[in-house]
């Protein structure tokens, strides 16, 4: 299935790339359309811009909304997902004490990165990393 969201992804965009792509549809493909462009293309689900099946939904980031409307009860995910959302989001106070490193390496990630998609692959490492350091360190 093709996936849209906009391009110049950071923290929130690339972590539902990469949850979509090992958890929801291993096919995915990504298009990525300017900035503020709302339409999307038919034929494709959007994410993580306002108005989309996929977007952000009472405060909470767009990973969020992908995890409940897929019903992934993965409790690592849910993890992720708010450090994600504390990452992405305004917040007055931090619980996840990653969360402002995770949105710093994103975004250099993006400014390193020739598009989007080199992005995508430099960032699907560090949520791998994510993933698997969560798991070990709360022995889930």
């Amino acid at each position: 299935m093709k996936w849209v969201t906009w391009e110049n992804i950071g923290v929130d965009r690339m972590a539902c790339c990469w949850l979509i792509k090992k958890y929801i549809d291993q096919e995915a493909e990504f298009t990525f359309i300017p900035e503020g462009e709302q339409e999307i293309p038919n034929g494709a689900r959007g994410f993580d811009i306002p108005g989309a099946e996929f977007s952000h939904r009472n405060g909470r980031c767009s990973f969020y909304s992908l995890i409940e409307d897929y019903s992934l009860e993965d409790t690592i995910l849910n993890k992720i997902a708010q450090i994600v959302d504390e990452a992405d989001t305004v917040q007055e106070i931090f619980l996840e004490p990653v969360a402002p490193g995770l949105d710093f390496i994103c975004d250099g990630i993006s400014l390193n990165s020739k598009d989007d998609y080199e992005a995508l692959e430099k960032g699907f490492i560090i949520y791998e990393a994510l993933y698997a350091m969560i798991k070990r360190n709360n022995k889930l």
